[in-house]
């Protein structure tokens, strides 16, 4: 079953009744409606007047659901995740800790060649410009240190939208591409926990300020899904200069996006966690290869 991607935006009261998440109004506790707990995998709090009980957040950090709240622009700022979310933890973390540079470089390779391949896949599609990046896919050497990546993303912005910088403070659709990332990671880093590694030990990132690092390595091939469904929307509706919940709504279905891995269609969530049970089977020493989604 796919979990639930549930959004709040309203003032609320959210407490824990019969394993569910029961949503009430603030003041007059009418009943708005109610989830199971065990349906769920991300919670997003998206206004300053909800009020959420410590035991409902406890439940719901038992069964590894990611709480996302957001700042005053309405933009995630944090995230809750469980401690662990596997039986064998430290077992797993051990193996992570351990893992050799060579092999993260490797792995840090196949990442960087996945994501230039799905970018130019996404080019195609849009009958973009696409020819050059099969040079900078052959181009990618372990640890990518010739910076494939960054002159493979050069070509891809410039040719994906019309007129368009990416940065992560510029001008629209940047604000579309930085809520669906901000939702992807969040997924990612759900998954990591759930097959018992830790987020912040990343392969390539290794930020000390960013507790999401290996989160934000593992995201890279799944970003051009986000590009796709940004590109998809503004092709059909003015480009919103604010987020409304309708593209906040839109932007949410990420986590059901149809991609191919391993030969197989299967929801963006439900691939999320292939790619990172094959993240720490390269750990563990039983493969080489990290599962990553392909454009279907």
């Amino acid at each position: 079953m796919i979990k639930r991607t549930i959004y709040i935006g309203n003032p609320a009261y959210l407490k824990l009744f019969q394993n569910q998440m029961l949503v009430q109004e603030p003041k007059t506790k009418e009943k708005l409606g109610s989830i199971p707990i065990e349906d769920m995998a991300l919670l997003m709090l998206d206004h300053h007047q909800i009020t959420i009980t410590t035991q409902l957040i406890s439940r719901l950090q038992g069964n590894n659901v990611a709480v996302i709240t957001n700042d005053a622009h309405h933009l995630p700022l944090g995230m809750m995740l469980p401690i662990y979310g596997h039986s064998e933890y430290s077992e797993r973390i051990k193996h992570q800790l351990q893992a050799s540079e060579p092999l993260k470089k490797q792995l840090w390779k196949q990442t960087v060649e996945q994501k230039i391949k799905n970018q130019q896949k996404l080019l195609q599609l849009f009958d973009k410009s696409y020819e050059n990046m099969d040079l900078y896919y052959q181009n990618v050497k372990s640890g990518d240190t010739s910076n494939m990546e960054g002159i493979a993303a050069q070509h891809y912005w410039k040719y994906l939208f019309d007129d368009f910088t990416r940065a992560r403070f510029g001008g629209e659709p940047n604000n579309m591409l930085n809520f669906g990332y901000a939702i992807l990671r969040s997924i990612v880093a759900r998954a990591l926990v759930s097959s018992g590694l830790l987020p912040v030990l990343g392969i390539f990132h290794k930020n000390k300020y960013n507790p999401y690092c290996l989160a934000d390595d593992i995201m890279e091939p799944y970003r051009p899904f986000v590009d796709k469904m940004v590109y998809n929307y503004i092709s059909q509706n003015t480009i919103p200069t604010e987020l409304n919940r309708e593209v906040k709504a839109y932007l949410l279905q990420i986590a059901t996006q149809d991609v191919v891995i391993d030969a197989n269609v299967r929801p963006l969530m439900v691939a999320v966690t292939t790619t990172t049970a094959s993240l720490y089977k390269c750990f563990l020493g039983k493969s080489r290869l990290i599962a990553y989604p392909e454009f279907d």
